[in-house]
């Protein structure tokens, strides 16, 4: 999408603002072009009679997506856009009230047709203050200080229209055709004698192009987790209806290495798995969470949803030698599902100057493994709290940190 440079104490410009908002536009319904297609797509803007009941009816609500042009008059001081194809959206916040009148005939019966329309007007029309450039202190009010309105808002709408058929014997009566450049939504039967419009009186054309595929849509309060941690796992069972699982699944991070005499390596990140999987309902499943390693040289405990997806601990840090770091933790692995993500392999400690660098915990898909310590005498290393991150490898006498423990949530 273009967008406009400006500058530090730079003269704005009418242009900067008209630009911006015309490649918005323009960005908008080429992705609407991108979703919908060319062709005319109707949504919401429906149709019900009035309650308590009368001889009106209401459309509500919507938007109508037509192909177009970009600007088929100037936009401000924009010059017209009247050859480049857009597609345009008009949208209506608000309802649509039609009053209908029942034939006078007897026996007769009128179908009324209401139609739809992108309907593009400028309006809001405002004496507009101006900056006079021969008397600063005394503004214009208009253009050259005529006291002229302009308009400030250009609407894009849905423009609906109320047409009426001919009278003619009941079950005779037709439907009057849709006029160029609209399109037909709904029909409405009403014959003598009728008071109110009913439900029942009005029917989408079929024609009507009312969008019929949309983005899955999440009612709220429908989204279902159970999450276990290595204190609350256990078992699983499968509710009524419910034939697919979401399932994301952390093992364990390694603890990192003891620094001995030297400085342990960081802890290998446990391993990390997520896809759908099928489960049948009134079934118990058992859900294992390993625990992150504790104390130095303890990897992450393995995780996993019965049998359809695991997840291994990352390795422990290795302890560091005389004067020597320790290499970091091998990352975990997983299997069982779509989406397979091993951990990260925990850092390598060195010693820079006469401090020591222990190793940095191994990254998991949860987060960063833990930050390493930096110091010349025994130091603990860090702990992760993160899922199946990995601790950070500890200095001198110090023990390595605890990796981050597991984790697995079930979504249905």
């Amino acid at each position: 999408m273009d967008r406009q440079i400006v500058y530090p104490g730079g003269i704005p410009l009418d242009t900067d603002i008209l630009n911006m908002e015309r490649s918005v536009m323009v960005a908008v319904g080429y992705l609407a072009q991108a979703v919908l297609g060319t062709a005319t797509v109707a949504d919401g803007l429906g149709c019900l009679a009035t309650l308590p009941a009368s001889m009106d009816v209401v459309v509500g609500p919507g938007s109508i997506t037509q192909f177009g042009a970009v600007d088929t008059l100037p936009f401000g001081s924009l010059p017209a856009q009247p050859t480049e194809p857009l597609v345009r959206i008009g949208v209506n916040l608000g309802s649509t009230s039609f009053l209908l009148a029942a034939p006078t005939g007897s026996g007769q019966a009128i179908n009324y047709l209401i139609e739809a329309a992108l309907l593009e007007q400028d309006t809001t029309p405002v004496v507009l203050p101006y900056y006079n450039a021969s008397n600063p202190a005394q503004p214009y009010s208009g253009p050259n200080n005529t006291g002229t309105p302009q308009n400030t808002q250009r609407l894009q709408q849905v423009q609906l229209q109320l047409k009426a058929g001919a009278p003619g014997g009941a079950g005779t009566q037709q439907t009057p055709s849709v006029d160029a450049g609209w399109a037909g939504l709904y029909a409405i039967t009403v014959v003598t004698g009728q008071t109110t419009i009913t439900g029942a009186s009005i029917v989408a054309l079929p024609q009507a192009p009312f969008i019929n595929v949309k983005l899955p849509q999440q009612t709220p309060g429908t989204r279902n987790l159970a999450v276990f941690t290595p204190i609350s796992q256990g078992n699983w069972t499968a509710p009524a209806g419910i034939s697919t699982v979401k399932l994301r699944v952390w093992a364990g991070g390694g603890a990192g290495g003891a620094g001995s005499s030297g400085s342990g390596g960081g802890g290998g990140a446990g391993g990390y798995c997520e896809g759908f999987h099928a489960v049948s309902a009134g079934q118990i499943y058992f859900v294992t969470v390993g625990n992150g390693g504790v104390g130095s040289g303890t990897p992450g405990g393995n995780s996993g949803f019965a049998s359809l997806a695991t997840a291994t601990g990352g390795s422990a840090g290795a302890n560091g030698a005389a004067n020597t770091g320790g290499a970091g933790g091998a990352g975990g692995s997983s299997a069982g599902s779509a989406s397979l993500i091993p951990g990260q392999v925990g850092g390598m400690a060195f010693l820079a100057g006469s401090n020591w660098v222990s190793g940095r915990g191994g990254a998991s898909h949860g987060g960063a493994g833990a930050e390493p310590v930096v110091a010349s005498g025994a130091t603990d290393g860090h702990a992760s709290t993160l899922p199946g991150a990995g601790g950070a490898g500890g200095i001198g006498t110090g023990l390595g940190g605890q990796g981050g423990p597991g984790l697995v949530i079930v979504e249905w």
